[in-house]
């Protein structure tokens, strides 16, 4: 079990976006669901969580109802080794979305990303500026 875990709350749509989400990266899965029961604020044995992963990542997902809505101050970093794998990413996901700039997007959801070459870390840090 990993020690940190990212929990996303979404109005009612955590089932859709994370069948998105595990159509777009290897390696994901849905690992488990619970429904509301008689109480909360969902519909009696509509999905309340969902536990998934992405590329071995795991995430949850809540339907919480509208109280909160995603920013820009989270973000998840998809980090790509080649061009063609950057821009698959950034297709899929912005899909619907907005695409934003310098590598950042918001897919339809309103969940920030960016999509980046694994070597920029290595490029700010150099000291050679070209």
């Amino acid at each position: 079990m990993q020690k940190i875990t990212p929990f996303l709350w979404f109005d009612n749509q955590a089932e859709e976006a994370v069948k998105f989400y595990i159509s777009i990266f290897k390696n994901s899965k849905i690992l488990g669901t619970t429904r509301y029961g008689e109480t909360g604020p969902g519909p009696k044995g509509s999905v309340m969580t969902i536990k998934f992963q992405l590329d071995g990542q795991e995430f949850v997902a809540l339907n919480g109802g509208p109280h909160f809505k995603f920013n820009e101050a989270i973000s998840f970093v998809v980090n790509c080794g080649t061009q063609k794998e950057i821009d698959d990413f950034w297709e899929r996901l912005s899909k619907g979305g907005q695409e934003v700039e310098c590598g950042w997007l918001k897919d339809k959801y309103g969940v920030a990303w960016q999509i980046v070459p694994t070597i920029l870390g290595k490029m700010f840090q150099d000291k050679d500026a070209e």
